[in-house]
């Protein structure tokens, strides 16, 4: 097994094992970057050129209506926070997963395509009208919005695949990032030892904070618009983790939950840089 002894980022040698798991593969070690910050896994041999082709990061059989439903949450808020931005533009989705969010886009956009390297998928999309193909060069570009949700992380040269969006922008373009953040209260705030042993997965190649998520951006050449922090999980979600140890708080202990203390919630730890996402905003 190669392992990496030097920083993707900055390339600095001078790094430290972070506390926790990989929780599919105990022999991986995660690693911080002492210099700027970005954490990655000790190696990422076992991410080999069709891992993602060959279903081999979800389950089989594969059910679309099933993924469908586990994204609906997270596909119904981004398309709450970028409707407007998406009203009759034409909108790439990288790494779309089922096609949920453009689904939803479809209704507002002039255009809407994805990339998805998920080969199962391929009579699910014909089904559902999407134009998905599973190339980046096979899309029609110029994009006037490309996102990339939660899909960064998964890739061996992050850079590389943000220069190659990059060209695939509009001049007047955006590229929205999401990806989650390596400073997720469980982990920083409340050092909560079961999540730091279920967090962490071998197909989470990085975690990103603010700093490392721009700096990666600016070496593709991109320009930031804005990076800010997103509270995917809610309160009752954290206090399940430190009460029961266990995932899933948000569904079991949702009634301690509103839209008023989320709303809080989110900023008190956005305050701190420890929420558990990052969303970043790019232009060529």
């Amino acid at each position: 097994m190669a392992e990496n002894r030097r920083c993707y980022l900055c390339e600095n040698q001078a790094l430290r094992k972070r506390k926790g798991a990989v929780r599919d593969n105990p022999a991986l070690d995660i690693l911080e970057c002492l210099s700027c910050g970005l954490v990655f896994l000790s190696s990422f041999d076992h991410i080999d050129g069709r891992y993602y082709h060959e279903a081999r990061m979800h389950e089989t059989p594969l059910d679309a209506d099933a993924w469908l439903k586990v994204t609906m949450r997270d596909d119904d808020r981004r398309f709450a926070a970028l409707k407007r931005s998406l009203e009759n533009k034409s909108v790439l989705d990288f790494g779309c997963g089922a096609g949920g969010f453009l689904m939803k886009a479809r209704a507002v956009s002039s255009r809407v395509a994805g990339v998805e390297l998920e080969e199962r998928l391929k009579g699910h999309f014909k089904e559902v009208s999407l134009d998905v193909c599973s190339c980046l060069e096979d899309t029609a570009s110029p994009f006037d919005v490309i996102t990339l949700f939660h899909v960064l992380e998964h890739l061996k040269d992050p850079i590389g695949l943000l220069s190659k969006l990059k060209d695939k922008l509009a001049d007047n373009g955006r590229l929205i990032i999401e990806v989650p953040s390596a400073n997720d209260a469980l982990l920083t705030l409340y050092e909560n030892e079961a999540f730091s042993r279920f967090t962490y997965w071998s197909c989470h190649l990085f975690l990103f904070t603010d700093a490392t998520l721009l700096a990666a951006a600016q070496k593709a050449g991109l320009k930031p618009q804005e990076v800010r922090q997103t509270q995917r999980y809610p309160l009752s979600n954290h206090l399940y983790w430190l009460a029961k140890g266990k995932p899933g708080g948000h569904d079991v202990w949702g009634h301690l939950d509103s839209e008023e203390l989320g709303e809080n919630y989110e900023k008190q730890l956005a305050s701190a840089g420890m929420c558990d996402t990052i969303t970043g905003i790019f232009s060529k």
